[in-house]
């Protein structure tokens, strides 16, 4: 009790802290993250119904084999599970399929940030998800009309998720004290990883038992579950909040006061668009994600056409890079605010190591799960490092946006995050097209790639990035203590 009632005394003239414990910024940092696991979820998990979704028959073909390591023993499955159709899709359509959603996803970026800005977070981010899991539900009907149509509605549930990092990121503007911030960012994201981790191997196992329609009836139903929790929990700002405690509200609104922006709805457009450090956060954002959506993408394709792995087996072992990343995520996360509120290091050299950590570590070990042949176990401990690794990245260069412009954050991250989609509308595309016969060379050169956009983008932010509030984001040019 004393050690409680310690905390609760003014840290100094200006600022009272409020314990994490049972707060307002760690209870959203929660059902953000539920936000996240659901906005991922729903992303990712066509990537595993896909293997189920098409016609296998012509693989009979000596020129088609099912893999092209020894296939391992397929458990016999359920009978029932036979009912869902399945489709002709060659591996472009394939392609075509899995890249569609981020045509949608890239339209919504900028204005995402703008409308967050204009009319708050907490409505664009739910009707966002909302719309996603709405069009979830109708991929099966989708399917069977064809794959334009197919391609149509991953496009919309595209539109919908564009404005959830946008929205989220003006949220935590008005909510994460800047000392706290890779904490509750972290978080916040680590959602995103914890949704991929654990809708991989369950669609496998949905895909196994039931078929691979109830993928989307399922995880569709989860996000309307998020949705309720959201519209009554969440509020856009401490001050709108009408359960906060008082001194949590002082708390973050004192913390943040020589942070946010004084002039109310004026964005200053031309500053944000010739800021280098802006311009250092998209390269590094865009080449991050040319690997990280390649591997979110194609990874059960990779362990099904050349690995040899069941539907089963495929989602358990996809998702074990992603649950490293999640663990690195969230311990690097504490480790970067330890750094620079106990040892006080600057933020821009804690943003620059833990980014390279996370794009050279990455690209490094995705080039050597190329050469593994078919070790099963070295290919996918390598993937699952080189995943972890990338984790690190989540408190460099991906929150680098709250540190150089609080105020705007919102539409920094739709700035930055529009050409970050990219890699995700074209490297899909360009893998298949590059493993049309699926042999581990073609994959290597995949590997060879991503591993390369990688390691210039680590380069590229470690000489143009910055760590303090840029001089066009306030009136008052503020750092606190870096």
């Amino acid at each position: 009790m004393h050690k409680v009632l310690k905390q609760l005394l003014p840290l100094n003239d200006n600022t009272l802290f409020a314990p994490a414990c049972c707060s307002s910024r760690y209870g959203l940092a929660l059902l953000s993250c539920f936000g996240f696991f659901v906005v991922y979820s729903l992303r990712v998990n066509l990537s595993v119904a896909m293997v189920d979704m098409l016609n296998n028959t012509h693989q009979s073909n000596p020129n088609h084999s099912s893999s092209v390591c020894p296939a391992h023993a397929n458990p016999s499955r359920p009978k029932h599970n036979h009912t869902a159709s399945v489709y002709n899709w060659d591996s472009e359509t394939q392609g075509w399929i899995l890249g569609s959603f981020f045509y949608g996803y890239i339209l919504t970026q900028i204005p995402g940030g703008y409308l967050a800005g204009r009319y708050g977070p907490k409505w664009l981010m739910g009707f966002g998800i909302l719309g996603t899991v709405i069009f979830t539900l109708l991929t099966p009907v989708a399917a069977d009309l064809g794959a334009s149509y197919l391609i149509a509605v991953r496009v919309l549930e595209g539109i919908g998720e564009g404005v959830t990092f946008p929205a989220m990121y003006t949220m935590w503007a008005a909510w994460a004290p800047p000392l706290e911030r890779s904490r509750l960012l972290t978080i916040s994201y680590i959602g995103a990883q914890l949704g991929t981790v654990i809708s991989l191997p369950l669609s496998g196992e949905i895909c196994f038992y039931l078929d691979w329609t109830y993928v989307f009836y399922i995880f569709g139903a989860v996000g309307l579950v998020w949705f309720v929790l959201w519209t009554f929990l969440v509020f856009d700002s401490p001050n709108t909040h009408p359960r906060i405690s008082e001194r949590e509200r002082i708390y973050i609104t004192t913390s943040l006061k020589n942070e946010l922006s004084t002039s109310a709805g004026f964005i200053p457009w031309r500053a944000i668009v010739t800021s280098t450090p802006l311009w250092a956060i998209v390269v590094a954002h865009f080449s991050y994600n040319w690997t990280f959506y390649t591997l979110l993408t194609l990874l059960p394709t990779y362990m099904n056409n050349i690995l040899g792995f069941s539907i089963q087996e495929n989602g358990m072992l996809s998702a074990l890079p992603y649950m490293g990343c999640a663990v690195m995520a969230v311990l690097s996360g504490q480790l970067a605010d330890y750094l620079r509120e106990t040892c006080l290091y600057p933020t821009v050299r804690v943003r620059k190591s833990f980014s390279l950590i996370g794009m050279i570590g990455p690209a490094v070990f995705l080039v050597a799960a190329g050469y593994t042949g078919c070790n099963y176990t070295l290919a996918v401990t390598f993937l699952t490092i080189s995943s972890s690794l990338g984790g690190v990245s989540a408190s460099g260069f991906n929150i680098n946006h709250l540190d150089i412009a609080p105020s705007y954050a919102g539409i920094l991250l739709g700035i930055t995050n529009t050409f970050a989609t990219i890699p995700g509308m074209v490297g899909p595309v360009i893998a298949r097209l590059l493993t049309k016969h699926n042999t581990i060379e073609e994959w290597q050169a995949v590997f060879y790639i991503a591993a390369a956009i990688n390691l210039f983008g680590a380069v590229f932010y470690t000489v143009f990035g910055q760590g303090t509030v840029q001089p066009w984001a306030v009136h008052t040019s503020f750092s606190h203590g870096d």
